[in-house]
């Protein structure tokens, strides 16, 4: 028992050490917020329509339905006016090229967003056209920085990528990975690494014009 006990007092500080001790202890910090994400704004100008969208579209965490209705009604079929919701997806894979290329900051012209069945047949659209579904955007690109946004596509590999480079316009969709156009055979894939390259479709800009002019009705 008296062994014990002297093993037990031996444990125990003295009071004088229990102050200092006390004296050096460190103060207790809040911990700091993480940042929540980033919220997500885009500029869009349909260059058919005149319609424009500026804003927010997403809070960092979910695409917001009150702005994804107004993108809508700004990518709305050009030649009838008729709207249909727009696949956040599609706006995410437009976003997330811009961040990435370093051209999120200006305002992006559309030639197109969706389409009609009626419109994608005037124009000779592919009949299983991601425009169909409201899932994909045809966006100016100027010249100087053509090539940057469509390398910076293809290694995303969100979804569709088409190059018109002749045109100034690159396609974008939130369909299955696969690419198409003026891209070089040796171009890289984005993260789908063998994605399917298929023959460029027919040049839709010429009849899209003359459709335009003779049958937009907006």
């Amino acid at each position: 028992m008296k062994r014990r006990a002297l093993l037990f007092g031996a444990l125990v500080p003295a009071p004088a050490a229990m102050a200092g001790a006390a004296h050096a202890a460190p103060r207790r910090t809040s911990p700091q917020r993480r940042a929540g994400p980033a919220a997500r704004r885009l500029q869009l100008r349909h260059a058919h329509t005149g319609d424009r969208f500026s804003g927010v579209y997403h809070d960092g965490r979910a695409a917001d339905p009150a702005a994804m209705a107004d993108l809508s009604a700004v990518l709305a079929d050009s030649r009838t006016g008729a709207v249909r919701l727009f696949d956040p997806r599609a706006i995410d894979v437009l976003w997330e090229v811009a961040q990435r290329a370093g051209a999120g900051g200006g305002e992006f012209l559309i030639y197109s967003g969706y389409r009609t069945p009626q419109t994608n047949a005037a124009v000779d659209g592919a009949g299983d056209s991601q425009h169909l579904r409201a899932a994909a955007l045809d966006i100016h690109v100027p010249a100087e920085r053509m090539e940057k946004f469509w390398d910076t596509a293809l290694r995303l590999g969100l979804g569709g990528v088409g190059v018109y480079a002749q045109r100034g316009f690159v396609h974008l969709d939130s369909g299955p990975v696969r690419h198409w156009g003026d891209i070089p055979s040796d171009a890289p894939v984005g993260t789908s690494a063998r994605a399917a390259r298929r023959p460029a479709p027919p040049d839709p800009l010429a009849r899209m014009a003359e459709a335009w002019a003779s049958t937009r009705g907006r």
